[in-house]
């Protein structure tokens, strides 16, 4: 959302001034930017003028993507009470004790980071907000 709020044509923002604005120790934030642009969602480059931009357009990026990129398919795959893929995936298991409560909430969240993007997103936070999330 920092990312999509910078105007367009305003060049690469530096790790350090991102971690700065949001409060985020700098190694962490560097590890998930790098995750992002190997994914091809923001674009890095490095150098005095280097720093990262979004890749694609916010309006195209959906949070479905970005956890999916960060996470992985665990949150949509793992059983939450077992360590091992939930039932709903691998059918030859039994099902756990939570497994029909959590499939419908599974399934929520697979819709909502779906339709909702990070221009989404930003446009309901508004352009004061972004720099204190």
């Amino acid at each position: 959302m920092y990312l999509a709020n910078k105007p367009v044509g305003n060049g690469k923002t530096g790790i350090k001034q991102i971690s700065k604005d949001l409060n985020l120790p700098t190694p962490f934030l560097a590890k998930i930017l790098q995750v992002l642009a190997k994914q091809k969602i923001l674009i890095s480059l490095k150098g005095p003028h280097g720093g990262f931009s979004l890749l694609k357009d916010p309006k195209k990026i959906s949070l479905l993507d970005i956890v999916r990129t960060i996470d992985g398919e665990d949150i949509f795959t793992s059983c939450i009470i077992h360590n091992d893929t939930c039932f709903y995936v691998n059918k030859s298991k039994n099902a756990c004790a939570l497994h029909e409560a959590y499939e419908s909430v599974r399934s929520d969240l697979i819709r909502l980071f779906s339709s909702m993007t990070i221009n989404d997103l930003v446009l309901k936070v508004g352009k004061s907000e972004l720099i204190a999330i």
